[in-house]
């Protein structure tokens, strides 16, 4: 008796979902595409929020600035749950190493005495930022229109609360392993002057009805304050014998890089789109006009703090930056009106 083996090919009937073929044709789609496009519900709501009735469960004039067609904009990261979650665990797991290498040292106890205080009560309080942060990313994650938009923000939700995690294990290692810099840096998160204004900027933010305007509100204190915290001071610590804050800072440098990379597209989608975009810019410039001073002015109140502790020329850090933030938005038309 004697076998024949032969290969035979079975074409698949279909090469994606229905949906994603509706939109890009019948070939095959990545895992993003797949996991993305066109998922948000758009019909069959049973009942309008009895919180506002003006308005479908979802509903794309929540906020004033919109998408033609909200899948336009895709994350230039293609981050989907698998990729996302991997590519978190690995930030994390090099935080912690970085952690463990400074506790192994005791390197934050021999911190020059500035260095130390800026630590406590800088820093560590602004856990409280970026839990504030993570609400702000939260309320965008469910008011705005267009999965491929709330995925970033849920993602950038997470990440906030993972920072507020990071900056807590860098209080309790500076406690030697107590809660007494975390208790210290919330009643300096409620009650010092340098952090106040900052305060202010995040708790008004917490109760913007318009998505749109509470997140650019954030990223335009973002723009200012990461730079100064992970950037400036990082270059600062070499040079002032505080290596320990350069490990712990490179993390959040790392982390506020790859935030750009989404908001910075979802900006340009918005300016660009072909039927809101004029009314986009009108918009978005409205937000920078309001929301920019009030920025500049709680990070410079973060930076006088920081002057007068370890004297890193933050002041004129800030100042340098603001100036490269005004060019950055004036190149995309949005801050004819604001006043330097």
């Amino acid at each position: 008796m004697q076998y024949e083996l032969r290969q035979r090919v079975i074409e698949p009937r279909r090469q994606t979902f229905q949906y994603v073929a509706n939109r890009l044709g019948d070939k095959p789609a990545s895992r993003y595409e797949e996991g993305t496009l066109d998922i948000q519900p758009t019909e069959n709501f049973h009942y309008r929020p009895l919180w506002d009735p003006s308005h479908e469960l979802y509903d794309e004039t929540y906020s004033a600035v919109r998408l033609t067609d909200p899948y336009s904009y895709r994350d230039p990261r293609q981050f989907y749950y698998t990729p996302y979650v991997t590519n978190r665990a690995a930030l994390h797991d090099a935080f912690l190493k970085s952690l463990a290498y400074i506790d192994d040292r005791d390197l934050l106890t021999k911190l020059p005495v500035g260095w130390a205080s800026l630590l406590g009560t800088v820093l560590v309080p602004l856990r409280h930022y970026e839990s504030g942060a993570q609400l702000i990313s939260v309320t965008g994650a469910r008011f705005a229109y267009g999965a491929s938009i709330e995925q970033c923000l849920s993602y950038a939700a997470f990440d906030r609360i993972g920072s507020a995690q990071m900056i807590s294990r860098i209080g309790i290692s500076l406690g030697q392993g107590t809660d007494e810099d975390l208790i210290a840096g919330k009643e300096h998160w409620i009650g010092a002057e340098h952090l106040q204004p900052l305060r202010r900027m995040i708790e008004e933010l917490l109760v913007e009805q318009d998505w749109v305007v509470s997140t650019i509100g954030l990223d335009l204190v973002d723009r200012l304050l990461y730079p100064l915290l992970y950037r400036h001071l990082d270059e600062a610590a070499i040079g002032g014998g505080a290596s320990a804050y350069g490990l712990l800072a490179q993390h959040f440098a790392t982390w506020y890089v790859d935030q750009r990379k989404w908001l910075d597209a979802l900006i340009a989608e918005w300016i660009a789109d072909p039927t809101h975009g004029t009314a986009n810019r009108k918009q978005l410039a409205a937000i920078v006009q309001t929301w920019l001073p009030h920025a500049i002015d709680a990070v410079t109140a973060v930076a006088d703090k920081t002057e007068a502790l370890v004297g890193s020329g933050a002041l004129d850090f800030v100042t340098t930056t603001a100036d490269s933030v005004r060019k950055e938005l004036d190149d995309l038309g949005l801050v004819e009106q604001v006043q330097s």
